[in-house]
Protein backbone atom coordinates (compact mmCIF):
# COMPACT_ATOMS: atom_id res chain seq x y z
CA UNK A 1 0.00 0.00 0.00
CA UNK A 2 1.10 3.59 -0.71
CA UNK A 3 1.25 6.40 1.82
CA UNK A 4 -0.34 9.70 0.83
CA UNK A 5 0.92 12.33 3.26
CA UNK A 6 -1.09 15.43 4.10
CA UNK A 7 0.80 18.42 5.45
CA UNK A 8 -1.55 20.52 7.54
CA UNK A 9 -1.69 24.29 7.25
CA UNK A 10 -0.54 26.12 10.39
CA UNK A 11 -3.22 27.71 12.55
CA UNK A 12 -2.93 31.16 14.08
CA UNK A 13 -4.42 29.64 17.23
CA UNK A 14 -1.62 27.67 18.93
CA UNK A 15 -3.96 25.76 21.22
CA UNK A 16 -6.03 24.58 18.24
CA UNK A 17 -2.90 23.79 16.23
CA UNK A 18 -1.67 21.43 18.96
CA UNK A 19 -4.72 19.20 18.44
CA UNK A 20 -5.28 19.80 14.73
CA UNK A 21 -3.85 16.47 13.54
CA UNK A 22 -6.34 14.48 15.63
CA UNK A 23 -9.29 16.71 14.70
CA UNK A 24 -8.53 16.76 10.98
CA UNK A 25 -8.02 12.98 10.99
CA UNK A 26 -11.56 12.55 12.38
CA UNK A 27 -12.87 15.05 9.83
CA UNK A 28 -11.22 13.17 6.96
CA UNK A 29 -12.53 9.80 8.17
CA UNK A 30 -16.10 11.13 8.07
CA UNK A 31 -15.61 12.73 4.67
CA UNK A 32 -14.30 9.42 3.28
CA UNK A 33 -17.01 7.37 5.01
CA UNK A 34 -17.15 7.04 8.79
CA UNK A 35 -17.56 3.26 8.64
CA UNK A 36 -15.50 2.55 5.52
CA UNK A 37 -12.33 4.56 5.04
CA UNK A 38 -8.65 3.78 4.39
CA UNK A 39 -6.32 3.76 7.40
CA UNK A 40 -5.41 7.28 8.58
CA UNK A 41 -2.72 8.01 11.14
CA UNK A 42 -0.45 10.80 12.33
CA UNK A 43 3.26 10.39 11.54
CA UNK A 44 6.40 12.50 11.79
CA UNK A 45 9.14 12.80 9.17
CA UNK A 46 12.26 14.83 10.02
CA UNK A 47 10.34 16.45 12.85
CA UNK A 48 7.40 17.53 10.66
CA UNK A 49 3.95 16.10 11.33
CA UNK A 50 1.77 14.65 8.58
CA UNK A 51 -1.48 12.73 8.27
CA UNK A 52 -0.84 9.50 6.41
CA UNK A 53 -3.65 8.15 4.23
CA UNK A 54 -2.82 4.58 3.26
CA UNK A 55 -4.26 3.76 -0.19
CA UNK A 56 -2.92 2.52 -3.51
CA UNK A 57 -4.54 5.46 -5.29
CA UNK A 58 -6.77 8.41 -4.53
CA UNK A 59 -10.29 7.98 -5.92
CA UNK A 60 -12.54 10.91 -6.80
CA UNK A 61 -14.13 11.02 -3.34
CA UNK A 62 -10.72 11.18 -1.68
CA UNK A 63 -9.54 13.95 -4.01
CA UNK A 64 -12.65 16.02 -3.29
CA UNK A 65 -12.24 15.47 0.45
CA UNK A 66 -8.59 16.54 0.41
CA UNK A 67 -9.47 19.68 -1.54
CA UNK A 68 -12.13 20.64 1.00
CA UNK A 69 -10.24 19.61 4.14
CA UNK A 70 -10.17 22.29 6.82
CA UNK A 71 -6.41 22.43 7.30
CA UNK A 72 -4.82 20.82 4.26
CA UNK A 73 -1.73 22.67 3.00
CA UNK A 74 -0.10 20.16 0.63
CA UNK A 75 -0.39 16.47 -0.28
CA UNK A 76 2.45 14.11 -1.20
CA UNK A 77 2.87 10.53 -2.31
CA UNK A 78 5.70 8.78 -0.48
CA UNK A 79 7.92 6.54 -2.55
CA UNK A 80 10.87 5.14 -0.61
CA UNK A 81 12.64 8.25 0.72
CA UNK A 82 11.01 10.72 -1.66
CA UNK A 83 7.89 12.85 -1.27
CA UNK A 84 6.22 13.55 -4.62
CA UNK A 85 3.74 16.47 -4.64
CA UNK A 86 0.18 15.67 -5.70
CA UNK A 87 -2.07 18.34 -7.15
CA UNK A 88 -5.28 18.62 -5.13
CA UNK A 89 -7.79 21.16 -6.37
CA UNK A 90 -9.46 23.46 -3.90
CA UNK A 91 -13.20 24.05 -4.38
CA UNK A 92 -13.02 27.53 -2.83
CA UNK A 93 -14.91 30.17 -4.82
CA UNK A 94 -13.42 33.12 -2.91
CA UNK A 95 -10.01 33.97 -1.47
CA UNK A 96 -9.53 32.87 2.13
CA UNK A 97 -9.33 36.48 3.29
CA UNK A 98 -13.13 36.54 3.08
CA UNK A 99 -13.10 34.80 6.47
CA UNK A 100 -9.70 35.78 7.85
CA UNK A 101 -9.98 39.59 7.57
CA UNK A 102 -12.78 40.14 10.15
CA UNK A 103 -11.46 40.28 13.73
CA UNK A 104 -13.75 40.56 16.73
CA UNK A 105 -14.11 39.12 20.26
CA UNK A 106 -15.53 35.61 20.35
CA UNK A 107 -14.86 34.84 16.68
CA UNK A 108 -14.62 31.09 16.04
CA UNK A 109 -11.38 29.73 14.61
CA UNK A 110 -11.75 29.67 10.81
CA UNK A 111 -10.25 26.21 10.42
CA UNK A 112 -12.65 24.78 12.97
CA UNK A 113 -15.60 26.48 11.24
CA UNK A 114 -14.67 24.78 7.98
CA UNK A 115 -14.24 21.45 9.78
CA UNK A 116 -17.73 21.75 11.30
CA UNK A 117 -19.28 22.47 7.89
CA UNK A 118 -17.39 19.60 6.24
CA UNK A 119 -18.40 17.09 8.89
CA UNK A 120 -22.05 18.16 8.74
CA UNK A 121 -22.32 18.06 4.94
CA UNK A 122 -20.49 14.73 4.73
CA UNK A 123 -23.01 13.23 7.18
CA UNK A 124 -26.11 14.09 5.14
CA UNK A 125 -28.22 11.37 3.56
CA UNK A 126 -29.35 13.51 0.67
CA UNK A 127 -28.35 13.37 -3.00
CA UNK A 128 -25.84 15.92 -4.22
CA UNK A 129 -28.14 17.84 -6.56
CA UNK A 130 -26.69 21.29 -7.01
CA UNK A 131 -25.56 23.85 -4.41
CA UNK A 132 -26.40 22.84 -0.84
CA UNK A 133 -28.29 25.26 1.37
CA UNK A 134 -27.02 25.90 4.89
CA UNK A 135 -28.73 27.67 7.79
CA UNK A 136 -26.72 29.07 10.69
CA UNK A 137 -29.37 30.04 13.25
CA UNK A 138 -26.70 31.58 15.55
CA UNK A 139 -24.71 33.32 12.86
CA UNK A 140 -23.08 36.23 14.70
CA UNK A 141 -21.03 38.21 12.22
CA UNK A 142 -21.07 35.54 9.56
CA UNK A 143 -17.94 33.38 9.82
CA UNK A 144 -19.91 30.20 9.12
CA UNK A 145 -21.94 31.84 6.35
CA UNK A 146 -18.86 33.18 4.58
CA UNK A 147 -17.03 29.85 4.90
CA UNK A 148 -20.02 27.97 3.45
CA UNK A 149 -20.20 30.41 0.54
CA UNK A 150 -16.51 29.78 -0.15
CA UNK A 151 -17.47 26.11 -0.53
CA UNK A 152 -20.28 26.94 -2.98
CA UNK A 153 -23.33 26.86 -0.69
CA UNK A 154 -26.34 29.13 -0.56
CA UNK A 155 -26.61 30.38 3.02
CA UNK A 156 -29.04 31.84 5.52
CA UNK A 157 -28.74 32.97 9.11
CA UNK A 158 -30.41 34.37 12.19
CA UNK A 159 -28.64 36.68 14.63
CA UNK A 160 -30.14 38.26 17.75
CA UNK A 161 -28.01 41.44 17.54
CA UNK A 162 -29.09 43.82 14.72
CA UNK A 163 -25.72 45.60 14.90
CA UNK A 164 -23.97 42.33 14.04
CA UNK A 165 -26.14 41.98 10.92
CA UNK A 166 -25.32 45.56 9.93
CA UNK A 167 -21.59 44.99 10.48
CA UNK A 168 -21.66 41.83 8.37
CA UNK A 169 -23.52 43.61 5.57
CA UNK A 170 -21.03 46.48 5.60
CA UNK A 171 -18.10 44.07 5.46
CA UNK A 172 -19.51 42.05 2.55
CA UNK A 173 -20.30 45.19 0.57
CA UNK A 174 -16.74 46.47 1.02
CA UNK A 175 -15.14 43.10 0.33
CA UNK A 176 -17.08 42.34 -2.84
CA UNK A 177 -16.48 45.84 -4.19
CA UNK A 178 -12.76 45.57 -3.49
CA UNK A 179 -12.65 42.20 -5.25
CA UNK A 180 -14.73 43.63 -8.12
CA UNK A 181 -17.33 40.90 -7.89
CA UNK A 182 -20.78 41.46 -9.34
CA UNK A 183 -23.27 41.51 -6.49
CA UNK A 184 -26.44 42.93 -5.01
CA UNK A 185 -26.90 43.65 -1.31
CA UNK A 186 -29.75 45.22 0.60
CA UNK A 187 -30.58 45.67 4.28
CA UNK A 188 -34.27 46.30 4.87
CA UNK A 189 -36.50 46.59 7.95
CA UNK A 190 -38.71 43.68 9.02
CA UNK A 191 -42.18 44.86 10.02
CA UNK A 192 -44.96 43.19 11.96
CA UNK A 193 -48.25 44.96 12.54
CA UNK A 194 -46.74 48.22 11.35
CA UNK A 195 -43.76 48.07 13.75
CA UNK A 196 -40.13 47.49 12.85
CA UNK A 197 -39.01 44.40 14.73
CA UNK A 198 -35.66 43.73 13.08
CA UNK A 199 -33.55 43.80 9.94
CA UNK A 200 -33.18 41.57 6.90
CA UNK A 201 -30.03 41.23 4.82
CA UNK A 202 -30.45 39.89 1.28
CA UNK A 203 -27.49 39.47 -1.03
CA UNK A 204 -26.35 37.70 -4.17
CA UNK A 205 -22.81 37.47 -5.48
CA UNK A 206 -21.29 35.89 -8.58
CA UNK A 207 -17.88 34.37 -7.77
CA UNK A 208 -15.13 34.89 -10.32
CA UNK A 209 -14.92 31.14 -10.99
CA UNK A 210 -18.57 30.62 -11.96
CA UNK A 211 -21.53 32.27 -13.68
CA UNK A 212 -24.32 31.41 -11.24
CA UNK A 213 -24.87 33.60 -8.18
CA UNK A 214 -24.79 32.46 -4.57
CA UNK A 215 -27.58 33.73 -2.31
CA UNK A 216 -27.45 34.93 1.29
CA UNK A 217 -30.28 35.90 3.64
CA UNK A 218 -29.87 36.95 7.28
CA UNK A 219 -32.57 38.01 9.74
CA UNK A 220 -32.00 39.76 13.03
CA UNK A 221 -34.13 38.05 15.63
CA UNK A 222 -34.51 35.23 18.13
CA UNK A 223 -33.22 31.91 16.82
CA UNK A 224 -36.29 30.19 18.27
CA UNK A 225 -38.34 32.22 15.79
CA UNK A 226 -36.22 31.03 12.85
CA UNK A 227 -39.07 28.93 11.48
CA UNK A 228 -41.42 31.90 11.44
CA UNK A 229 -38.78 34.14 9.84
CA UNK A 230 -38.05 31.74 6.96
CA UNK A 231 -41.54 30.32 6.59
CA UNK A 232 -41.70 27.16 4.47
CA UNK A 233 -38.08 27.37 3.36
CA UNK A 234 -36.10 24.21 4.17
CA UNK A 235 -32.35 23.60 4.26
CA UNK A 236 -29.96 20.74 3.51
CA UNK A 237 -27.99 21.43 6.67
CA UNK A 238 -28.14 23.45 9.88
CA UNK A 239 -24.69 24.39 11.20
CA UNK A 240 -24.25 26.37 14.41
CA UNK A 241 -21.63 27.24 17.01
CA UNK A 242 -23.61 27.51 20.26
CA UNK A 243 -22.85 30.18 22.90
CA UNK A 244 -20.04 29.10 25.20
CA UNK A 245 -21.23 31.09 28.21
CA UNK A 246 -17.98 33.10 28.37
CA UNK A 247 -17.70 35.83 25.71
CA UNK A 248 -21.04 34.70 24.29
CA UNK A 249 -23.70 33.88 26.84
CA UNK A 250 -27.13 32.57 25.99
CA UNK A 251 -30.53 33.80 27.06
CA UNK A 252 -33.34 31.30 27.50
CA UNK A 253 -35.80 34.16 27.73
CA UNK A 254 -34.49 36.98 25.57
CA UNK A 255 -37.24 39.29 26.73
CA UNK A 256 -37.46 37.87 30.23
CA UNK A 257 -37.51 39.79 33.49
CA UNK A 258 -33.91 39.04 34.47
CA UNK A 259 -32.33 39.48 31.06
CA UNK A 260 -29.20 37.76 32.42
CA UNK A 261 -27.00 35.61 30.26
CA UNK A 262 -26.72 31.96 31.24
CA UNK A 263 -23.44 30.10 31.66
CA UNK A 264 -24.90 27.08 29.86
CA UNK A 265 -26.53 27.03 26.43
CA UNK A 266 -28.82 24.14 27.41
CA UNK A 267 -31.94 26.27 27.84
CA UNK A 268 -31.58 27.97 24.49
CA UNK A 269 -30.60 24.79 22.64
CA UNK A 270 -33.45 22.72 24.11
CA UNK A 271 -36.01 25.29 22.95
CA UNK A 272 -34.40 25.92 19.55
CA UNK A 273 -33.63 22.34 18.46
CA UNK A 274 -37.24 21.46 17.48
CA UNK A 275 -37.36 24.63 15.36
CA UNK A 276 -34.07 23.86 13.62
CA UNK A 277 -35.16 20.25 13.04
CA UNK A 278 -38.36 21.44 11.38
CA UNK A 279 -36.28 23.59 9.01
CA UNK A 280 -34.21 20.62 7.78
CA UNK A 281 -35.03 18.68 4.64
CA UNK A 282 -35.43 14.92 4.96
CA UNK A 283 -31.98 13.38 5.15
CA UNK A 284 -30.46 16.72 6.09
CA UNK A 285 -27.93 17.10 8.89
CA UNK A 286 -27.54 19.27 11.97
CA UNK A 287 -23.96 20.03 13.05
CA UNK A 288 -23.64 21.77 16.41
CA UNK A 289 -20.51 22.75 18.34
CA UNK A 290 -20.75 23.73 22.00
CA UNK A 291 -18.88 23.97 25.31
CA UNK A 292 -18.83 20.46 26.76
CA UNK A 293 -17.86 21.80 30.21
CA UNK A 294 -21.21 23.53 30.73
CA UNK A 295 -23.36 20.95 28.90
CA UNK A 296 -22.55 17.25 29.00
CA UNK A 297 -22.37 15.42 25.68
CA UNK A 298 -24.80 12.75 26.89
CA UNK A 299 -27.37 15.41 27.76
CA UNK A 300 -27.02 17.14 24.38
CA UNK A 301 -27.44 13.82 22.59
CA UNK A 302 -30.68 13.34 24.52
CA UNK A 303 -31.88 16.77 23.39
CA UNK A 304 -30.97 16.05 19.77
CA UNK A 305 -32.83 12.74 19.83
CA UNK A 306 -35.78 14.33 21.61
CA UNK A 307 -36.06 16.88 18.79
CA UNK A 308 -36.57 14.07 16.29
CA UNK A 309 -33.03 13.69 14.93
CA UNK A 310 -30.85 10.58 14.77
CA UNK A 311 -27.62 11.36 16.65
CA UNK A 312 -24.38 10.06 15.15
CA UNK A 313 -22.29 9.02 18.14
CA UNK A 314 -19.70 6.47 17.04
CA UNK A 315 -16.13 6.26 15.77
CA UNK A 316 -14.74 9.58 14.51
CA UNK A 317 -17.86 11.47 15.66
CA UNK A 318 -16.54 11.04 19.21
CA UNK A 319 -13.08 12.43 18.43
CA UNK A 320 -13.73 16.17 18.25
CA UNK A 321 -13.60 17.33 21.86
CA UNK A 322 -10.67 19.71 22.36
CA UNK A 323 -9.52 22.52 24.59
CA UNK A 324 -10.13 26.14 23.59
CA UNK A 325 -9.12 27.70 26.91
CA UNK A 326 -9.38 26.95 30.63
CA UNK A 327 -13.17 27.40 30.66
CA UNK A 328 -14.05 25.93 27.24
CA UNK A 329 -13.76 22.39 25.89
CA UNK A 330 -15.40 22.48 22.48
CA UNK A 331 -17.07 19.43 20.96
CA UNK A 332 -19.31 18.57 18.00
CA UNK A 333 -22.54 16.61 17.78
CA UNK A 334 -24.24 15.65 14.50
CA UNK A 335 -27.84 14.56 13.98
CA UNK A 336 -29.72 13.40 10.86
CA UNK A 337 -33.36 14.11 10.04
CA UNK A 338 -34.99 10.75 9.17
Amino acid sequence: MVDHLILLAPSANRVYASEANRLVAAELKIMLGANDHPPIESISIAGIGYLALVADSLNERACVALGRLSASYATFQREHDRLLPIEVRSPDLFDDDLVTIPKYPGKTNEQFTRLLINVTLASMRRPDSGPFSILDPLCGRGTTLSTAMMLGCNVAGVEVEPKAVEAYAAYLRTYWRRKRLKHTLEVSPVRREGKIIGKRLDAEVIPAARDLPLALTVFSGDTRQSGALFGKRRFDAVVADAPYGVVHGSQTDVRGISGKRERSAEGLISEALPVWTMQLKTGGALGLSWNAISLRRERLLELVAGAGLEPLDFGPYRDFEHRVDSSIRRDIVVGIKP
